[in-house]
């Protein structure tokens, strides 16, 4: 069964740093592109950052170029996604997903980052 398991969320004041992690299992995860996708409230996905499966390859939206870098460790079977200078616009639930984040992936259940004074 896959599971991916998002952590690190929370709150964190304007201008703050987070790291998100995301424990995979039940596939073979160095074999697979990961990315990142987000949900504000009230709003549909967007899709934030991906990673190919060997980690050479990296994308990011235009709202997070330069704020976030996303990264893996194949040998633990864990996706990062490290999130400085954050602003209010990205609170958000932060969801892991395999390939391009489609509903035809796999999600995690998300964690939340609030990004508040």
């Amino acid at each position: 069964e896959v599971q991916l398991v998002e952590s690190g969320g929370g709150l964190v004041q304007p201008g703050g740093s987070l790291r998100l992690s995301c424990a995979a299992s039940g596939f073979i995860f160095g074999g697979y592109d990961m990315s990142w996708v987000r949900q504000a409230p009230g709003k549909g996905p967007e899709w934030v950052s991906a990673i190919n499966s060997g980690g050479g390859s990296v994308t990011y939206a235009d709202s997070v170029k330069g704020r976030f870098t996303i990264s893996r460790d194949n040998a633990k079977d864990t996706l990062y996604l490290q999130m400085n200078s954050l602003k209010p616009e990205d609170t958000a639930v932060y969801y892991c997903a395999t390939e391009g984040g489609s509903s035809d992936d796999y999600w995690g259940q998300g964690t939340q980052v609030t990004v508040s004074s």
